[in-house]
């Protein structure tokens, strides 16, 4: 794991989408997870688990929007985790901590970067 948005609240879904997350740019940053990179969305409420890429959404908007076909699998109030996974060429240090970003009530950071 190289990053984490912990607790987001799923804001929107598009099912008419052609597929997706899209997150706040600020909450992008803040978790150091790029545009269009491949993370996996653990949806808290149900147990759905699914892999997708990352879409910015305007800055401080707050939003959290899944879209597509994964939109059947996580429903608006849905609290899910966002995981971005890294390869590295030599063995992760033993003192590595991934960024992780918690998040509260209305996508607002409650505790702000753990690590890095």
């Amino acid at each position: 794991m190289r990053s984490k948005i912990h607790c987001a609240t799923v804001t929107q879904a598009d099912l008419n989408y052609q597929g997706s997350i899209s997150i706040d740019e600020n909450l992008l940053i803040a978790s150091n997870i790029a545009e269009y990179e491949q993370v996996d969305v653990l949806n808290i409420n149900n147990g759905e688990r699914f892999t997708t890429y990352t879409l910015k959404a305007k800055a401080n908007s707050r939003e959290i929007k899944i879209n597509g076909a994964a939109a059947r699998k996580a429903q608006i109030g849905d609290k899910i985790i966002i995981i971005a996974y890294g390869l590295y060429n030599q063995p992760l240090d033993k003192n590595h901590q991934p960024t992780t970003i918690i998040l509260g009530e209305n996508n607002i950071i409650t505790q702000p970067e753990i690590n890095n």
